[in-house]
């Protein structure tokens, strides 16, 4: 699944523009937050050798982690379930091998026993590797199950030392899974390597990646990303388009996943009355290496086959996610019937992209891809139309272009005047 979380702020605002305005029924909607299961959260610590460095706030780096989660554990909401799960904690020795599966579970993820949680934290000390691969392979086992909201909250101060499981194509598995879970990271200290895996790791599962220095900004920090957890989540509905219009689903507003093939297309139909419109988004992620230049399109067509109204996207590869939207309002019947008994139009919506990978990269299944479905009201305000082509911005360029030509007489006038003066003296 795609959290839009560090996508990209153009791909926030986009999907913010298109759902304004959603007014779900009282019934269950797809995609609507049912607030049933408990919010988990996994903090996962590096407790690698380097947390020793004396550098922030003149203590190490292990004891401001310490103070941080103190203060954390003391604040989070209880109806969130918390875990600890650490990295380099226990192996010291220099094998490879063996500092690469060096990774437990501190404190299981569950109800929050806030004095058993701290003792377990004032155990630690800096020890070995940083298998951050590993990790989060295990801690997305120690969330799993339930349909709640699901966090990592991975800090660190280094990058994996356990290559080639690479963390990043590892966040993209755990996204592929489509279980929900969101990656946070948080840098310790600011270097180049680090920034660009945790960065690519929290954007692979559309989490955020902080960097921070000072044992405040990790406190504040961490307890944000443990409050945003309880936070009510919408899990969107699985579904499956088709291959053609005819053979499409019909979908009601909401929000759905589904996979895009390589080189082929996915087709959903929406059923959109007179008097309403149809806003449609949809967001497909790479959750594998793929090859710069791309594109996602999505199409509004009528049952015939007649195109209405399309949205594209293009990227250049330096983002996970691309993600395209449309609207299309259906004009109010003529006939003397009542709204309610007018014939709906069937839009079909497809979905193509051009993504590629690789030789050697798997290609099956699909990308993951989102798709916003709202079938709302329709416009009719005259302030939400183009007046004169020139949309509600009209009237404020016609007091300019009015002012301005004032202005000019005034100033014509003003400089006859100082000439008649000059000549005159």
């Amino acid at each position: 699944m795609i959290t839009r979380t560090r996508l990209a702020a153009g791909t926030c605002a986009l999907l913010a523009a298109l759902t304004a305005g959603l007014a779900f029924p009282a019934g269950a909607v797809a995609g609507e937050p049912t607030g049933e299961d408990a919010p988990k959260v996994d903090l996962v610590l590096d407790v690698s050798g380097s947390m020793r460095t004396r550098d922030i706030d003149g203590g190490t780096r292990m004891a401001a982690a310490k103070q941080a989660f103190n203060e954390v554990l003391d604040a989070t909401p209880e109806e969130v379930q918390l875990g600890i799960r650490t990295l380099g904690a226990d192996y010291p020795g220099d094998d490879r091998k063996t500092g690469c599966k060096d990774t437990a579970q501190l404190y299981p993820v569950g109800p929050l026993d806030r004095t058993e949680a701290k003792t377990a934290v004032a155990t630690l000390a800096p020890t070995g590797w940083t298998p951050i691969g590993p990790a989060l392979l295990e801690a997305a086992d120690d969330l799993d199950g339930g349909a709640g909201s699901k966090r990592i909250v991975l800090i660190s101060d280094g990058e994996d030392t356990c290559a080639p499981l690479d963390p990043c194509e590892v966040a993209r598995e755990i996204a592929a899974k489509g279980i929900g879970l969101t990656i946070d990271t948080l840098g310790l200290v600011p270097n180049a390597k680090m920034r660009q895996q945790l960065s690519c790791i929290a954007e692979a599962t559309g989490g955020t990646y902080t960097s921070v220095e000072h044992t405040d900004e990790l406190t504040e920090k961490v307890a944000q990303l443990v409050d945003r957890a309880a936070d009510p989540v919408v899990t969107p509905v699985a579904t499956e388009g088709a291959d053609s219009c005819a053979k499409a689903p019909t979908l009601k507003s909401g929000l759905y996943t589904d996979r895009a093939e390589f080189g082929g297309q996915r087709w959903y139909r929406v059923d959109v009355a007179p008097g309403e419109e149809l806003r449609a988004s949809v967001s497909v992620g790479a959750d594998r290496a793929v090859n710069p230049s791309h594109g996602v399109l999505l199409r509004a067509v009528t049952a015939q086959g007649r195109e209405i109204v399309r949205g594209e996207a293009a990227g250049d590869g330096r983002t996970d996610v691309l993600s395209t939207g449309l609207r299309y309002p259906k004009a109010e019947s003529d006939s003397d019937e009542d709204s309610a008994d007018a014939a709906a139009e069937a839009v079909c919506l497809q979905v193509t992209h051009s993504f590629s990978v690789a030789s050697g990269v798997k290609t099956t299944p699909g990308l993951p891809l989102e798709l916003t479905v709202d079938v709302v009201d329709a416009p009719s305000d005259a302030d939400d139309v183009a007046s004169f082509g020139l949309g509600r911005g009209w009237w404020l360029l016609g007091v300019l272009v009015l002012v301005g030509f004032l202005a000019g007489l005034l100033w014509g006038w003003l400089s006859r005047w100082r000439f008649a003066v000059w000549r005159t003296n």
